[in-house]
């Protein structure tokens, strides 16, 4: 069972992947970006432990559950970063 808490960590990530993407091609400053990610990553966590609950979610309390969430929303951010400079270093 604790295989779906795990991907329930790996789909707040990426649909806060996907969302700062789209926000990306609008005129949102790109600064902003990791502050939104984490913030829409706790939204999501504690929507996750409160109204879907998923078997095996690593939290035990909405505290837990939004902090999980901020981490899994920063992590979108990481990833992008990681493929940025992969990217780079290919290039040069």
């Amino acid at each position: 069972m604790k295989l779906f808490g795990v991907a329930g960590v790996a789909a707040i990530t990426v649909i806060v992947y996907l969302l700062a993407m789209a926000l990306r091609i609008t005129v949102f400053p790109g600064r902003w970006l990791p502050v939104l990610c984490g913030l829409c990553g706790g939204v999501l966590g504690a929507v996750v432990f409160l109204w879907l609950p998923i078997p095996g979610f690593p939290a035990a309390d909405v505290l837990s559950a939004i902090a999980v969430g901020i981490a899994s929303g920063l992590a979108a951010t990481g990833l992008d970063q990681i493929g940025k400079q992969m990217g780079k270093k290919r290039k040069g």
